[in-house]
């Protein structure tokens, strides 16, 4: 007959070894919803435990002049610099087992179950899927879709009706907001910056992946567009498009937006000095075991705004 625990002492050398097998188990699933990862660049580089992260940003400074040979009052180039700081914070969340749970699970000679683990993990991915995405209000923090100093704009209002929405427009009409979006990115960065990337509502994203050039043609505006856009023109790589469900209600108003940027470390990037981990588990009474989960972060940080696009109500 399996051993009973009579109190949590006991129980403990179970408890710890039935905490590693589940933490792997978890650990080793995926929650494809969540993936924010597929969005914006997560950064772990540095200590976990810091602070802030410090970068500093250089600029050049000067202009060229005409000069006699005897000249000495040659005009000088000079670079400046700029420092720039970015905190970090922790959150947890975790879960816990009594002497009943542990007991029953030993009698019917069974592992602890992992749906607590299992739970925890997930709602520490949703969370960070909710902070890269529209940020944290009680931090100040914002995310990759409502960031302020990225430039915002509706999409033209030429459709049925002067209508701004796709589904009244024209595969022309949809691919020109599309490209308005990704050129004026390059121009109005004087052709430094390029985006790369392509986030739509997924409603508007199956919309065009349906959705024929015209009646005499297989191929969708979809299609066309990956392989016919300013991105692609001008480098010979494919632009990335993907959908996002929290697009939908993102623009001002509560109207749907999308996010044309440059998916790279240096434009845009998602703080995670400490991805979340389960700490050992801990007696926190006679009765009972906690298992603390904790992460920090600092969110997402746009450091080129003028790679990043938003356009909005379509």
């Amino acid at each position: 007959m399996p051993e009973i625990f009579r109190d949590a002492q006991q129980a403990q050398g179970f408890v710890v070894s039935q905490t590693s097998n589940i933490e792997a188990g978890v650990y080793a699933r995926r929650y494809p919803s969540y993936d924010y990862a597929s969005m914006v660049p997560v950064v772990t580089q540095g200590n976990e435990w810091a602070r802030t992260t410090t970068f500093y940003s250089s600029d050049i400074v000067g202009q060229s002049q005409w000069i006699s040979g005897s000249a000495n009052d040659v005009p000088y180039a000079d670079v400046t610099r700029d420092k720039h700081e970015h905190a970090f914070a922790m959150r947890g969340i975790g879960y816990e087992w009594n002497l009943e749970e542990i007991n029953v699970a030993r009698m019917l000679g069974q592992d602890l179950p992992s749906d607590k683990a299992m739970a925890a993990r997930r709602v520490a991915e949703a969370f960070l899927y909710s902070l890269a995405t529209i940020g944290d209000t009680e931090k100040g923090w914002t995310g990759l879709f409502n960031d302020a100093s990225v430039t915002a704009a509706d999409v033209a209002a030429d459709g049925t009706s002067s209508s701004k929405a796709w589904t009244a427009k024209t595969a022309d009409q949809i691919l020109r907001d599309v490209n308005d979006v990704l050129v004026g990115i390059h121009v109005d960065t004087n052709e430094v910056e390029l985006a790369d990337t392509l986030l739509l509502p997924t409603a508007q994203l199956l919309y065009i992946a349906k959705t024929r050039l015209s009646d005499n043609s297989d191929t969708t505006v979809l299609a066309f567009l990956r392989e016919n856009n300013a991105y692609t023109v001008t480098t010979g790589r494919p632009l990335d498009i993907r959908g996002s469900r929290s697009l939908a209600t993102a623009g001002t108003g509560g109207v749907t937006r999308g996010v044309a940027y440059w998916k790279n470390p240096d434009a845009v990037r998602f703080h995670m000095p400490m991805p979340f981990r389960f700490l050992p588990p801990y007696q926190k009474s006679s009765m009972s075991f906690e298992v603390a989960g904790i992460m920090r972060t600092g969110g997402v940080e746009i450091r080129l705004p003028g790679a990043v696009r938003y356009f909005d109500e379509f």
